[in-house]
């Protein structure tokens, strides 16, 4: 191990943050992106894993064909569904979850109310756990729970209650003989094949996916064929592996970061974070842009990261004006967006990586409508080679394990 303070000849002269003495450091002659780095940090030398492609890796590339096989094996199951529900339409949804499924669940949530109208709410599972309190669900009410395993103890206990109370109920799980797609009245397999690293992604794309197809059961104006053609964006956002791999570059001695997002990528901002935290040990904070400028932006100063998903629609605009307030306070900006939005791909300044595809549509409404599984797959390709550049392996975070079982 080496230091910063062994090789002087490393630091730069351009200090990046005022307060902890972060400097501008070239040590990549053949690397054009410089990486931030913080006096006394350690390099890390040799490669992460033996040089073999860490599980994370492998199980983002197989997004695409994991997302064509879910839509294929559950429309006709969903086709059901929707004949259910133009008889029995509920008043009320709740989605029960915890940790990546969370993050899907608050997707659900936004999806739903926007495209169907109906009231969603997302359990807080402790509520029935620790304090055991009733909850009036009733025959008008549809509660959907979400989980990669399908064991997650809380989660399962919301659903019986809720089945018990009368409620119609959904489990949304990878795990075909799990207890939740046991339990539910009517399972949604996320057909992803098992999932071997801890860090969750392509289970999260398929629950989101799943989100979209509950969505059209209970008749919300969502186009099938447009469904159909996720896969093949997120293989466009898969494309950007070299550039993201040489993005994370830049950042190997982050410690600390903002990542920002509003409407259907909120959930996105939840995500990214969490897998920069889970796989790089990186504090990560997340913000819609509104929540952001209540107050949360007072901790932003010159070289501070902030991260953004920027699609083009009617969250463009609010976005669009934050970045120029982050760009007056001179942070580390760094956007995710696609063809369809011009303005933020040409914000050159910004570091944008841009997914070759034109994916807002203007039909839709939202016109953001299909981007957020695309979104994450950059991402996830970015906390995975951040966390490779940090010398971590993503598949076996400290303290973590597959399954979590909490009450």
């Amino acid at each position: 191990m080496v230091t910063v303070e062994q090789h002087p000849e490393l630091l730069g002269i351009t200090p990046l943050y005022r307060g902890h003495q972060l400097f501008v450091c070239v040590w990549r002659p053949q690397i054009q992106s410089l990486p931030i780095l913080r006096r006394n940090s350690p390099i890390v030398t040799g490669p992460v894993q033996n040089g073999s492609m860490s599980k994370m890796l492998d199980e983002i590339r197989q997004q695409p064909a994991a997302l064509e096989r879910t839509f294929r094996a559950e429309l006709r199951s969903i086709e059901k569904l929707k004949k259910y529900f133009a008889t029995r339409r509920p008043k009320f949804i709740v989605l029960s979850a915890r940790g990546t499924s969370d993050n899907a669940a608050q997707f659900g949530r936004y999806l739903l109310e926007i495209s169907t109208g109906i009231p969603v709410s997302l359990a807080a599972p402790s509520i029935v756990t620790l304090y055991g309190a009733p909850m009036a669900y009733n025959e008008d009410t549809l509660v959907i729970a979400i989980s990669q395993s399908g064991e997650s103890t809380d989660t399962n206990l919301v659903l019986e209650r809720a089945k018990a109370a009368g409620a119609f109920t959904i489990g949304v799980t990878n795990e075909p003989d799990s207890s939740l797609a046991k339990m539910a009245e009517h399972a949604f397999l996320v057909r992803a094949g098992r999932e071997k690293s801890v860090a969750a992604t392509k289970t999260y794309t398929g629950q989101v996916l799943a989100m979209y197809l509950i969505a059209y059961a209970l008749g919300a104006p969502v186009d099938l064929d447009e469904i159909r053609q996720l896969p093949e964006h997120a293989n466009a956002a898969l494309s950007l592996y070299p550039q993201i791999a040489e993005r994370a570059i830049r950042y190997r001695f982050m410690e600390h970061v903002v990542v920002v997002g509003r409407g259907l990528n909120y959930s996105n901002a939840f995500e990214f974070a969490l897998k920069m935290m889970e796989t790089c040990y990186v504090v990560a904070e997340r913000f819609s842009s509104a929540d952001f400028l209540h107050g949360p932006i007072a901790m932003v100063e010159a070289a501070f990261p902030v991260f953004l998903f920027t699609p083009s629609g009617v969250t463009w605009p609010s976005m669009h004006e934050m970045l120029e307030k982050l760009t007056g306070l001179h942070a580390e900006t760094m956007l995710i967006t696609d063809q369809s939005n011009a303005a933020a791909a040409n914000l050159k300044a910004s570091r944008p990586i841009v997914i070759p595809a034109k994916l807002g549509r203007k039909r839709a409404l939202p016109e953001e409508l299909f981007t957020p599984i695309p979104y994450i797959i950059p991402a996830q390709l970015f906390a995975e080679c951040l966390a490779s550049e940090k010398g971590l392996n993503p598949d076996q975070p400290r303290t973590l394990s597959k399954v979590t079982r909490t009450l």
